[in-house]
């Protein structure tokens, strides 16, 4: 496996996978703290874990004054687009923290505040939806029952916002139409922190990723890889020889009847560089969750440290692109 030194501009912390095929799940990316820019609080070290149950990230970071800093670090979640343009399912059904996104610092559990907007063409319609007390998530359960309540004057506002459109659709009582979401729901957790003067600070968090995936997406019944898709996995996920060498012979021993499934998860790596300098310490440990499956990421100095995982080591280290994982497996 390798790393490309490749120019990224993420306009965004939130970034949306590409779209993929109609039959695939498609995935969001979250990843790493935001601080309030500061030349003196520097990040000793990173130790990040991915697989796809969860993340989990422990920081240590150093005030280099010999004063407290007292500043805003946010945890900015993944846009929630419309569910009808990008095919995702939430990790946990809830309103606001629909990733179980969990915070220590120092080993005490930290409550995080949090801003969310509903968001349509750069026009943010909060205050609307929260009047009709609609939930502002457009993938949550609750959202789709809230709108069915809704009268039809109610239904009209939101219509004529460009919120809501109509499809129609057979719940076992016949074809009835039916409201859905168009916004984007934009979410931040956030707290205030101190930095005590010339001491150490672990900052640690958790959550639920959003992963995509789909049955038969890069190598078909035939053994076969598709070529367009080939080049983007490569790009992506830095797919080399040996890994496609690899699906080749499991598909083989499976037979051209059973599909190899696939999983694609992102962590946000590439954050401004909002603290003192490079990463003094990063470590990375991807698990690919069972022994069989097969796993490809772009990274130099993979070391397999266990039957499912895989360590990286960086020093001095500032990323230059996001970490994109590829796991492929045979279905249950």
């Amino acid at each position: 496996m390798w790393i490309r030194i490749t120019a990224f501009v993420f306009l965004s912390l939130a970034a949306i996978a590409p779209a993929l095929a109609n039959d695939s799940m498609g995935y969001l990316a979250a990843g790493g703290l935001v601080l309030t820019p500061t030349t003196d609080v520097e990040m000793r070290a990173e130790d990040l874990y991915v697989s796809e149950k969860e993340i989990r990230v422990r920081y240590r970071f150093f005030n280099n004054s010999s004063t407290d800093i007292t500043t805003l670090v946010a945890f900015p979640m993944p846009d929630l687009p419309p569910l009808q343009d990008n095919e995702y399912a939430l990790p946990l059904d809830d309103p606001v923290n629909f990733m179980a996104f969990e915070t220590t610092v120092d080993g005490k559990p930290v409550t995080n505040g949090f801003e969310q907007h509903a968001v349509l063409n750069g026009t943010d319609h909060t205050a609307l939806l929260k009047s009709l007390n609609i939930p502002l998530s457009p993938a949550y359960e609750g959202t789709q029952k809230a709108l069915k309540a809704l009268n039809s004057e109610q239904r009209a506002k939101l219509a004529a916002a460009g919120l809501i459109h109509e499809e129609e659709g057979d719940f076992g009582k016949g074809w009835v139409k039916y409201p859905v979401p168009n916004w984007t729901l934009k979410t931040v957790f956030h707290w205030e922190q101190v930095f005590p003067g010339k001491k150490e600070l672990i900052v640690e968090h958790r959550y639920k990723p959003f992963v995509g995936g789909n049955v038969g997406f890069l190598i078909g019944t035939d053994g076969k890889f598709n070529k367009e898709i080939l080049a983007e996995y490569k790009k992506r996920y830095c797919t080399d020889s040996d890994f496609l060498a690899a699906v080749r012979r499991t598909k083989e021993a499976d037979g051209p009847n059973k599909l190899i499934g696939e999983t694609q998860l992102e962590y946000v790596l590439v954050t401004g560089a909002n603290w003192a300098g490079p990463i003094k310490d990063f470590r990375l440990v991807v698990d690919k969750g069972k022994p069989d499956n097969l796993v490809s990421f772009c990274a130099t100095g993979v070391k397999k440290i266990a039957p499912t995982q895989f360590e990286v080591r960086y020093k001095d280290y500032t990323p230059d692109r996001n970490l994109q994982v590829l796991i492929m497996h045979r279905p249950d």
